[in-house]
């Protein structure tokens, strides 16, 4: 009996204490977030969440048909649950900003306004038209006070291209490139503070024929930048270095080495602009007969990014480099590309790169026109 009395007391005793160890988990357990809700101005109503909003598109994720973007415009109302931060135009923000100021917490759409009632304080309205960014709020602050590893936040695209021709010649070309961008901060609502950029082009090729000498040709181009932000600026100090070698013009080897200021002169969300200048060392070893240089010059050049719909992009520069100590052996380069998607990461591209020497190799021309297309493998 009194065994009993023990096994039954100790098991009383079990269930007390599992009932000590539960409730508190209770307590804090919390509850499912309610969803958010988005009515179109035909009425028609998704219940889901709200991603994001960039510009003109929002970004919602629906229970029932997925993820869909749509513009502002054909919205009537929105309603959210969880707090989101705006960011109005024109408004770049850094690590040093008072956050308390950027309008934030749930999120009300009405009569083409946003409203944002706070935890605390009175509720704020922002303009759907003066809303430039809509995140949530975990999002916001990691992205102002996140410093990104090396590794992180590469963009850019790998090109390949082959041409075969077998007939009374057999020609053949192999091209391929790496472009490779890395901006920092990641956002571009986030003041700009840095960024580092590689690009690497080269195209070879030959034509045979019985009883003819091979004709061949070989370009190779490759640069690197690096681009630092001055405090609450569009004006940067950069350095940067890039070497080329072409076959064709008898160019051995060209290195150019140098740094300088540049200033980005348009910043949009579809659209950059840059200009630089710099102070340049260059060395240029031809081929045979060909008579070296050792250059002190500069560098003046602009870069042109533009996005448009549908991920369609154009990339355009060009730039002078005259030459101080010997002005007869100047030279100047342009190059532009255009990327069209197909499918996925999978697009076309189509790039030309021009390089002109004003002091070529004996028996070489001075200019070298290479237009090539391939397929494009993007990175996002």
């Amino acid at each position: 009996m009194v065994g009993l009395l023990r096994t039954l007391y100790s098991g009383e005793m079990a269930r007390h204490a599992l009932l000590l160890v539960i409730l508190p988990l209770g307590l804090f357990a919390q509850p499912k977030a309610e969803p958010d809700v988005l009515v179109f101005a035909n009425g028609e109503r998704l219940v889901g969440h709200l991603v994001k909003a960039h510009g003109t598109t929002v970004t919602f994720k629906s229970d029932s048909i997925g993820e869909i973007n749509v513009d502002w415009s054909k919205i009537q109302e929105l309603h959210s649950s969880q707090p989101y931060a705006i960011i109005e135009k024109n408004i770049k923000l850094n690590r040093r900003s008072d956050l308390s100021k950027v309008p934030q917490g749930q999120l009300t759409l009405a009569d083409k306004k946003l409203t944002v009632t706070p935890a605390a304080g009175p509720p704020q309205t922002v303009p759907v038209a003066e809303a430039a960014h809509v995140i949530d709020v975990p999002s916001f602050e990691h992205n102002v006070l996140h410093n990104p590893g090396i590794l992180e936040g590469w963009t850019g695209a790998l090109t390949a291209g082959a041409s075969l021709v077998v007939a009374t010649q057999n020609i053949h070309t192999i091209t391929g490139g790496l472009h490779f961008v890395r901006a920092v901060p990641l956002e571009n609502w986030l003041e700009a503070r840095n960024r580092t950029s590689f690009n690497f082009v080269t195209s070879t090729g030959a034509v045979t024929q019985p009883n003819t000498p091979r004709i061949k040709s070989n370009i190779i181009h490759a640069d690197l930048e690096r681009d630092q932000y001055f405090h609450g600026s569009h004006v940067y100090a950069f350095g940067q270095a890039a070497f080329d070698h072409n076959y064709s013009q008898g160019l051995d080897l060209q290195q150019n080495y140098g740094g300088g200021i540049g200033w980005t002169a348009i910043k949009r969300a579809n659209t950059t602009l840059d200009l630089k200048a710099s102070v340049s060392y260059t060395k240029q070893q031809f081929t045979g007969v060909g008579e070296n240089h050792n250059l002190i010059g500069s560098v003046f050049g602009q870069t042109y990014l533009h996005k448009f719909g549908k991920g369609i992009q154009f990339v355009e520069g060009v730039s002078a480099t005259p030459a101080w100590n010997e002005a007869h052996a100047w030279a100047a380069a342009a190059n532009a590309a255009l990327s069209i998607p197909v499918y996925k990461h999978l697009g076309f591209s189509i790039t030309g790169q021009d390089l002109f020497l004003n002091d070529p190799a004996p028996g070489f021309k001075k200019n070298s026109l290479q237009l090539t297309t391939g397929l494009t493998y993007t990175l996002r």
